[in-house]
Parts: structure tokens; C-alpha cells; sequence
């Protein structure tokens, strides 16, 4: 047990000791469906007789981390659906596609609303954007203002010279690690390569740089790009991740897991790199400099005006969309690619059908195009199977029932975590053959009809669907697929010098490997084909 457990518990256990010598046993009737004693709940392990008013909690504070444990307790019990109490709340992950379907898609209404936690407030700066955010008002003009204004498909067009600059950008940075060793190519940390390509291309759309310092002669990230990432991937981390004082509210603010601080200080560095330049922007434009063309989605945000001409959006709000912005866009891609390639190396076929496909698309005298990208059926399979098997995280953004309802005859609370498993729906054995193994060729269509990124049938999760769906797809779909193009048609990949094969270990508290990805990486291009296309 790590120091903050140990203090979590120090808490907790003298709570339930003082709950139940006064007689906790108290019938609750508030969560119990109608008199006809059916519905029933979804099924809850045997082995956890929820204790009372803190639920589950010391248990899943004994086994972290708590995705794992749900997983695990679900497959012991041989189900796709069960209820943890942890605190007051009822909080019911799922691992069928029928029955994710059934919530998102068939009742989708009632689970519309997000989580109040100590990390969404804090990156939300009290729920003032979209993802994130409870269902309301703000987030009807968030998602109003994210869908007509920064992502629809004008401005996609609009922004596709700064993301081709971006995949120019990753190919020299790679060729540059090449030309270490000509003879012999170059090791690349192809972690490090995909999260800073994903950061760049949303820096060059949001704030028109790439770098917040001057970067590096390679053309890789410098310590303020990495400090960047970094903050960013410690956001992600902390979002959702089973904090006590999620499902205690009374015990906010004492910080038993020790969340709040690292969410705090992550956020004081992705501040200190947006914050001046949207001051700046903001500053610019009440002084009246709008007299020149928006260059970027930062100079868009800034300008809306209503009718009466007053700004629509704070400067707060900017501030806040911003980051949820950053960190919805970098984590995604960057994992697909990097698990991906991993995968294909050990199973060097699959590197050579994405390259034949590459090459009767696209040819071997330019780079790869956004045109080009749909034609990529072998490729977007590769993506596909990357999200199926190795998702970025292993749960979705927890929905929140609304009002009591029934799905599939089970009761569902009003005030319900519903958490759609990205690892079960993708491993799940009865869904998938062979789930456990990588193998693009399971999404190619017997018509030969495009193939997609998204999953509207929800038997894995890329982007999520119904009302909270992702807005961005088209965008996501564009950074993944190209930043899996650019690299398998640019380069040769291989094991390092040394080793037999790559290691495919997962992190055993995330679902990253376990190591950054080394990889040997070659030219596989003529050598005016880098330099006619700025790289």
C-alpha cells in the first residue's frame, strides 16, 4: 500500500467504525426502484457487502489501480454489467455493445450529464466548456460555439495548410534522427515523436506556433514543449481516476489521494504557456486590432460577437476551452500510432501490406496528402485495431443518469456513474475472435467499401456517440490516420539494434506500454522526396 492510500484509509476506517456504532443499519429507500421489487439493480459482487455511507470505497482503495480490479471482480462474476457503490453513488460499468447501445443510443436523453468531481471543476474552471462539463446551458453554448465555429468542415479546410506544416514537421524530425547513421538509420522514441506531432498540430491551430520556446536543431520538442506535454498527460491522468472526495464530497478539500495537488500543479504549467498569449489576443482585440484575417482558432474565439456586438465568449471561458481542447486531442492518436507499430514490427507482414498499400496509393516520389487518406483502407484497419485492443484509456467519460430509468430490465438510478469499458468492449471474447491478438484485417469491409475510423455500433470505442459524442471525429480522424501514414511511408521500422523483438508489456496502472517505444527508423523514400516537401 503506497503513503496515500495509507492516509486515505487512516480517515476512512475511523468513519465507518463512528458510522456503525450509531446504528448505520438504517434502510435507504431513495435508489430503490417501484414497489414491484423488479427491476433489480445490476449485479454487484458477492464478496463486496458494501459498507454503510462509504460503500465499496476501502476496498477500492486496496486495490488500486480500481479499473483493474472492476475488470477483474466482472470477470469473476462472468458478466457485462454490475454496480460498485462507492459512496452515495451508484457506479455501473459496462463491457457489451448491446448494452452500450442501449445507453447512448436508445437512451441517450436521460444519460446526457457528466460528473461534479475535483478535477473536472478544476480543469473546467467550474464547468465552463464542453467535454466535461454537466448538462445545461453552458453546455449547449459550448458545444454550439465548438461545432459551428472551430470544427465544422469550412474551418477544417480552412486549417489544413498548418496541419500539412505539422506532418512536414514529424517527417523531418524523424528523417533528421535517421541521418544520425545513415548507413544504419536512427533510434527513435516514437512516444516522444507522436505526442509532440498531436501537440503541435493543435498548438498550430490554436495558437498559430509550434513551439512556446525555440525548440531543438532536430526540430524536436524543447523543455517547454516537453513540460507542456507532460502537464498535459498528468491532466488526463487525474480526470476521473476513482478519487475519494468524488464520491465523499465532504471530504473535498482534504486531498486523501493527493489528486488535487498534481492536477493543480499541471495546471499552473499549461497556465503559464496559454495564459499570456490569450491575454494578449484578448487585450488585442478590445483595443480594436481586428482589422486583419483570423489566423488561428485562438483569433476565432476571441472575435465572436452576439448581436449586440458584446464578445460571446470570457476571457475565463477561452481560458478553459483551450485546455479541454488540448488534452482531448493529444493522448488518442499518439497511443493508437506508438501501440500500433509496436504490434506491426513483431509481425513484420503487416508492416509490409500497410506499405504496398501506401505505395499503389500515394507512389514513392511524395509525401503523403490529406486526399490520399480515405483511399487508406489497410491503414485506417491498422488504427482501428489499435483503438480496439490497445484503447488510451481503459474506461470512457462517465455519463450521468438523469432520472431513474430501466435498460435491458436492470433499474438505473438517478444520479448513476454509467462507465462504457473501452477494454472490455474491445476484448470482449464474444464479440471479438481472437481478441487478444492484433489483426487489422478484421476491419476490412468483403466490398472493399471504405473503411472508418468510427464504431457506430459500439463493439470498441474510438470516439464516443449520441449527445456527448465527440464533435471532433472528423479532426481526430485526420490527425491519426496521417500521423500513421506519414511515418509508414516515410520509414523502414525495426527493432533496435540488439533486440529479437518488441516488448508488448502493459503499464500496470495505465494501458500504455509499459516502456516507450525504440524503434529503428530508415528512409524508405528518395531522398529529394524529403527535401522537395520541406522536410
Amino acid at each position: 500500500m503506497d503513503q496515500s492510500q495509507f492516509f486515505s484509509l487512516s480517515f476512512m476506517l475511523p468513519l465507518i467504525a463512528v458510522v456503525i456504532f450509531i446504528g448505520s443499519r438504517k434502510k435507504r429507500n431513495r435508489h430503490k426502484p417501484p414497489s414491484n421489487k423488479k427491476p433489480t439493480l445490476p449485479p454487484s459482487p458477492s464478496c463486496l457487502k458494501p459498507w454503510p455511507i462509504v460503500g465499496n470505497l476501502p476496498e477500492m482503495l486496496f486495490n488500486k489501480p480500481t479499473f483493474r480490479w472492476i475488470h477483474n471482480l466482472m470477470d469473476k462474476m462472468n458478466t457485462e454489467i454490475a454496480c460498485f457503490r462507492l459512496g452515495n453513488v451508484h457506479v455501473i460499468p459496462i463491457t457489451s455493445p448491446k448494452l452500450s447501445c442501449e445507453f447512448l443510443k436508445k437512451q441517450d436523453a436521460i444519460f446526457a450529464s457528466r460528473p461534479v468531481s475535483v478535477s473536472t471543476s478544476l480543469v473546467t474552471n467550474r464547468y465552463l466548456t464542453t467535454i466535461l462539463v454537466p448538462f445545461g446551458e453552458q453546455w449547449k453554448k459550448m458545444r454550439r460555439v465548438i461545432t459551428t465555429e472551430l470544427l465544422s468542415p469550412a474551418r477544417q479546410r480552412w486549417l489544413l495548410k498548418k496541419r500539412v506544416e505539422e506532418a512536414n514537421h514529424l517527417v523531418r524530425y524523424v528523417y533528421n534522427q535517421c541521418c544520425l547513421s545513415p548507413d544504419e538509420g536512427g533510434t527513435v522514441n516514437v512516444r516522444v515523436a507522436a505526442q509532440h506531432y498531436c501537440a503541435n498540430v493543435i498548438r498550430k491551430m490554436v495558437f498559430n506556433k509550434r513551439y512556446f520556446g525555440e525548440g531543438m536543431e532536430d526540430g524536436g520538442p524543447g523543455l517547454e514543449e516537453e513540460e507542456h506535454v507532460a502537464a498535459l498527460f498528468t491532466i488526463l491522468k487525474y480526470i476521473y481516476s476513482f478519487c475519494v472526495s468524488d464520491y465523499m464530497p465532504c471530504l473535498r478539500g482534504l486531498d486523501l489521494d493527493g489528486q488535487e495537488k498534481m492536477i493543480k500543479q499541471a495546471l499552473e504549467i499549461t497556465k503559464k504557456y496559454h495564459e499570456p498569449l490569450i491575454e494578449e489576443r484578448v487585450r488585442r482585440y478590445k483595443e480594436g486590432f481586428s482589422d486583419k484575417e483570423p489566423e488561428d482558432l485562438l483569433d476565432i474565439l476571441v472575435s465572436l460577437k452576439d448581436i449586440s456586438g458584446e464578445p460571446v465568449l470570457s476571457s475565463e471561458e477561452i481560458k478553459a476551452q483551450i485546455t479541454e481542447i488540448m488534452i482531448a486531442t493529444v493522448d488518442n492518436p499518439s497511443n493508437a500510432f506508438e501501440w500500433a507499430l509496436a504490434e506491426m514490427i513483431n509481425q513484420p507482414e503487416l508492416l509490409q501490406k500497410a506499405t504496398e498499400e501506401l505505395d499503389a496509393v500515394v507512389g514513392r516520389e511524395r509525401l503523403v496528402d490529406e486526399s490520399d487518406l480515405s483511399h487508406l483502407n489497410y491503414v485506417k484497419a491498422c488504427a482501428r485495431e489499435a483503438f480496439r485492443l490497445h484503447p488510451v484509456t481503459p474506461l470512457n467519460v462517465p455519463h450521468v443518469s438523469m432520472s431513474d430509468t430501466t435498460v435491458d430490465n436492470y433499474f438505473i438510478p438517478k444520479g448513476s456513474h454509467v462507465l462504457l469499458s473501452r477494454v472490455g468492449l474491445g476484448r470482449n471474447p464474444k464479440v471479438w475472435d481472437e481478441p487478444l491478438k492484433f489483426r487489422p484485417e478484421r476491419h476490412l469491409n468483403n466490398d472493399g467499401s471504405a473503411v472508418v475510423l468510427t464504431e457506430s455500433n459500439l463493439r470498441f470505442m474510438t470516439f464516443s456517440t449520441g449527445m456527448r459524442g465527440c464533435v471532433g471525429t472528423t479532426l481526430g480522424t485526420t490527425m491519426t490516420v496521417m500521423l500513421f501514414a506519414r511515418l509508414l511511408h516515410g520509414f523502414t521500422w525495426d527493432v533496435p539494434h540488439g533486440q529479437s523483438s518488441i516488448d508488448l508489456t502493459e503499464s500496470k496502472d495505465e494501458l500504455f506500454l509499459a516502456t516507450p517505444l525504440l524503434a529503428l527508423a530508415k528512409p524508405r523514400l528518395p531522398p529529394h522526396v524529403y527535401r522537395t516537401n520541406n522536410c
